[in-house]
């Protein structure tokens, strides 16, 4: 079905961004930005970034240290600790612009201030390699949400790939990833399903008893690869309490094949989230990778730019019956209430 977005829709839309809380519950800056200062470049944040983030309206990104292949397993963790510098040293050169958050006091205290809040997140924990003892380590520098895997296998579980590939058989969470879901809890933070196969996922059900999130992923009923949740994980995950956000990938929002995906392909999934465990369980996570893919030579894949043009996908929400109340949440008291009930 093909839903007119009116001029009307569209300033409504920018409206609910200007005036409500919006978050991200995933982006991969980190790694963009620590390459960018390894070559030279300072400031890069509000140089490059912040303003098309504030015309957005964002006033939080969960930022992930997202470690690439070719530095596991002996460089994971020092690209991390780098990945977490270069926040520090962008933080002191944006003349206030930006804040490190470890609660949700301190977000909704920062925003309060005009400022862009930041909270970190794994995704994958190779920068802890076996020792469970890092990750108090990184809870000090800031560290607040653990997506277990990347797509790959780690100490802690499997991921599930992209594509189909040649491998033995799959495992869930390992022995220790059930020692470290234990610390997790222990500690106050947050587990972050995404990436997580399907036998990782109901081992995440079956192990912890707190709200987690699915923070980058979209809906298999709709798009049937590995990386989007069943209608039962949604309802799973909506069940403990959690949140799922939707992805801006093209390839977890329809078959290419037959063309990119957009805004609308997107707000599909948003609401077949809603009809299958409610709008209150649905949020942001854009996991914008296009300039990763540019520099790697890839085509881009995003299903709209950047967070000046989300308000698009705002307004095919609402073009899809939610209501402002519903989108409030979606656009970001949805994470905040999430993040309150578990990492306080």
């Amino acid at each position: 079905m093909t839903y007119q977005i009116t001029p009307d829709l569209l300033e409504r839309a920018k409206k609910l961004h200007q005036s409500c809380f919006v978050a991200d519950a995933h982006y991969d800056l980190l790694k963009v930005v620590c390459d960018k200062r390894a070559a030279g470049r300072t400031n890069v944040i509000a140089t490059d970034y912040l303003p098309a983030i504030k015309a957005g309206g964002v006033n939080l990104l969960i930022c992930s240290i997202y470690i690439d292949d070719c530095y596991i397993p002996e460089m994971a963790l020092r690209q991390a600790l780098a990945q977490i510098a270069s926040l520090h040293e962008e933080i002191a050169e944006s003349g206030g612009a930006l804040a490190l958050c470890r609660s949700t006091a301190e977000i909704r205290s920062a925003v309060k201030a005009g400022k862009v809040a930041i909270l970190l997140s794994f995704e994958g924990v190779e920068p802890l390699g076996c020792d469970l003892r890092l990750l108090r380590v990184f809870y000090e520098l800031g560290v607040r949400g653990v997506g277990l895997v990347w797509s790959r296998r780690n100490y802690a579980a499997d991921g599930c790939f992209f594509n189909p590939v040649e491998e033995g058989r799959k495992g869930g969470i390992t022995h220790w990833g059930v020692k470290l879901l234990r610390e997790i809890e222990r500690l106050g933070m947050y587990t972050d399903a995404a990436h997580l196969n399907d036998e990782g996922f109901w081992d995440l059900c079956r192990l912890t008893t707190r709200p987690f999130m699915s923070s980058h992923t979209n809906c298999r009923e709709l798009t049937p690869v590995m990386r989007n949740m069943t209608d039962d994980q949604i309802r799973a995950l909506a069940e403990r309490g959690g949140v799922m956000g939707m992805n801006c990938c093209g390839s977890f929002v329809r078959d290419l094949s037959t063309g990119p995906a957009n805004a609308a392909d997107l707000a599909n999934h948003g609401a077949h989230v809603k009809q299958a465990a409610g709008a209150q369980h649905l949020c942001f996570g854009f996991d914008f990778c296009d300039e990763i893919r540019a520099a790697k030579g890839q085509p881009a894949k995003d299903c709209f730019p950047y967070y000046d043009s989300s308000f698009e996908l705002t307004a095919q929400l609402l073009a899809r019956g939610f209501s402002e109340d519903e989108l409030r949440g979606v656009l970001g008291e949805n994470i905040l209430r999430f993040l309150e009930s578990v990492i306080g």
